[in-house]
């Protein structure tokens, strides 16, 4: 499996344009996380125009490049804000940085779409909230582990079927290998990367909301801890938390950098969902020693087993929805009230968290 490393994971969906040619351009600026590839390309699959990419450092600017030729180099941001054709500027820049990104380009009359975590502070998020008020522009941030698998995607379509009933509760599991070679300086800062729990654990939270249909929840009890990594002192190699929705639904998850060498993707991503009628066992990036193929869905109910391998099925709707909002002036990708709200609850989980080992 050629992924081992989740910073250079970047999955590709279907092809499935919802404009034409030259109808939405956008522009690549901040390119420090892997996570960018894959952002930049649901866009294009979606019929989105790449025409414009920055980085201060030229050497990621061009292995960016060699992925996307189309992109330009953009000699600063503030060329690509100037540029009026471009609506939207995705980001994944250093997590510290994604807010700061987004407030100029909302500022510059231009859709953003942030890589997870989207903010390092509560600050951060109360001035995105404040700037969109103000212009009515997207923020959007691409939780991956969801909108960017199929079987989480095929998981929200049964849920919404109500193939298992009313969601009771969500367990989600977030191992990544952590590959410390490969890691740039900022990602063992952690007023850099906010704390594990902001960066990892954000997929979790956001998934639990969406299964379970909740607009908020409380964060009950939270940990974090350093059980391993001595030599990088700011590091959480191990994160987890327990929130309960404002509908009555329940959430545990755990995120670590604990991936042993041995398995062959970046890290066994899973999500079990409890329903009245049912359960699901979502296998996102690997079956273990079945099927080094993801996007596996299992699911029991109420008229047997079942096994549904959906890689390369379902795809990622995300991204066309994202742009049909941004020219149309909706919000169904991801509503903006449950993109913010659930990185507010990263940033609680990690204010609360208890710090063991």
């Amino acid at each position: 499996m050629a992924h081992k490393n989740g910073m250079s994971y970047a999955p590709r969906g279907k092809s499935r344009p919802v404009v034409k040619p030259g109808d939405f351009r956008f522009a690549a600026a901040g390119l420090d996380h892997g996570h960018i590839i894959a952002m930049s390309q649901g866009l294009v699959d979606a019929g989105a125009q790449l025409v414009w990419v920055y980085d201060p450092d030229a050497a990621k600017v061009e292995r960016f490049r060699a992925t996307f030729s189309q992109a330009q180099p953009a000699p600063s941001l503030e060329a690509i804000l100037d540029d009026t054709s471009i609506r939207l500027v995705a980001s994944a820049a250093v997590p510290s940085d994604r807010g700061p990104i987004g407030l100029k380009v909302l500022g510059a009359g231009k859709h953003y779409l942030s890589d997870k975590a989207p903010f390092t502070t509560r600050e951060q998020l109360q001035q995105a909230r404040a700037k969109v008020e103000a212009t009515g522009l997207h923020w959007a941030v691409c939780y991956s582990e969801r909108v960017q698998n199929e079987a989480a995607v095929h998981a929200g379509e049964l849920i919404h079927d109500g193939a298992i009933g009313r969601v009771l509760q969500v367990l989600g599991l977030g191992p990544h290998r952590l590959s410390a070679p490969d890691r740039p300086d900022w990602f063992f800062r952690k007023r850099h990367y906010g704390g594990i729990l902001i960066d990892i654990g954000s997929h979790q939270i956001e998934q639990f909301l969406y299964y379970t249909g909740a607009s908020s929840a409380e964060v009950l009890h939270s940990k974090v801890a350093n059980y391993h990594h001595p030599q990088y002192p700011e590091l959480e190699d191990f994160g987890d938390a327990t929130l309960l929705a404002d509908n009555g639904a329940t959430n545990y998850f755990r995120v670590d950098w604990f991936t042993p060498d041995g398995l062959g993707i970046w890290g066994d991503g899973r999500t079990v969902i409890l329903g009245t009628a049912g359960y699901i066992e979502l296998r996102k990036y690997i079956d273990v020693a079945r099927d080094e193929t993801g996007d596996h869905v299992y699911m029991v109910d109420g008229s047997g087993e079942h096994h549904i391998p959906v890689h390369g099925k379902i795809g990622f709707p995300y991204f066309g929805r994202l742009i049909l909002d941004c020219l149309e002036g909706t919000d169904a990708a991801m509503p903006q009230a449950h993109t913010f709200r659930a990185a507010e609850l990263c940033l609680e989980a990690q204010e609360k968290a208890m710090r063991v080992g």
